[in-house]
């Protein structure tokens, strides 16, 4: 079967990035000094990149900013990252709300150190009201645990009596996941040149377009990211099916 291939099957500007941010070690290591450079470097980006998505009209931002594994690092590492986390939350709120920039976060919030979970937590409802674009911190954050809490969802509801396993779609079960109400990832941008997907939105990037980038981090800025977005754009996106003559072949 043959259906003409939508308008926006190729949409010039991806709706919503994601970004793996890695490299922030590597290049404090390139210079001699502590990892922790790298990482107060790498947030410096955050800024930087929020303003170009909102000049190149995307809606949605997600940054991988702390894994559940990440807390296998050294204990140092992980008191600096908290610092550099609440210091970021604390000085970019201003100027998120000048930007419109609305922040809100995925992951086990409640595990994180109380002073880092309350500055988030008046971050978010201090930006609440701004619609410009989309922020989403994932801290604490890992996919299979997200998609293990999903299921669970689905079967406490299912042993309660509210809906039947036969009433579950993937509609349902993306609902229940911490970005429901988001729209899937169209791009996912991977700075350093790593060729994985570190348990980042397994779900949710079935069919994101993926940009891998040599550029660690720190040197990730607007070029680069204009330099995404115009790969994503040259890109057809067939969902599973075949394009041949603007038209879209379905299997029969």
């Amino acid at each position: 079967m043959t259906v003409s291939a939508p308008n926006d099957i190729t949409p010039k500007i991806p709706r919503h990035i994601a970004i793996i941010m890695d490299g922030n070690g590597r290049w404090a290591r390139e210079r001699g000094w502590p990892r922790l450079k790298g990482h107060e470097q790498g947030s410096s980006r955050v800024q930087d990149i929020c303003e170009g998505c909102i000049d190149a009209g995307v809606d949605y931002l997600t940054l991988y900013a702390f894994s559940t594994e990440n807390w296998c690092r050294p204990k140092h590492e992980i008191a600096g990252l908290m610092l550099l986390l609440e210091r970021f939350l604390a000085e970019k709120v201003a100027e998120m709300n000048r930007n419109g920039v609305k922040l809100a976060t995925i992951g086990r919030i409640a595990d994180l150190p109380d002073a880092v979970r309350k500055r988030l937590e008046r971050a978010v409802e201090e930006t609440s009201h701004n619609d410009r674009l989309v922020l989403t911190l994932a801290l604490n954050y890992g996919s299979r645990d997200e998609i293990v809490e999903a299921a669970r969802s689905l079967a406490a509801s299912v042993q309660s009596g509210e809906i039947m396993t036969d009433e579950i779609t993937k509609e349902l079960f993306s609902s229940r996941l911490s970005t429901g109400g988001m729209p899937d990832p169209d791009l996912l941008i991977r700075t350093s040149g790593e060729m994985r997907l570190s348990n980042f939105l397994l779900w949710q990037l079935s069919y994101t377009e993926i940009h891998v980038t040599q550029k660690l981090w720190p040197d990730f800025g607007r070029q680069d990211l204009r330099d995404a977005i115009a790969d994503f754009s040259s890109r057809d996106r067939r969902y599973g099916a075949a394009v041949e003559n603007g038209s879209i072949s379905l299997p029969a």
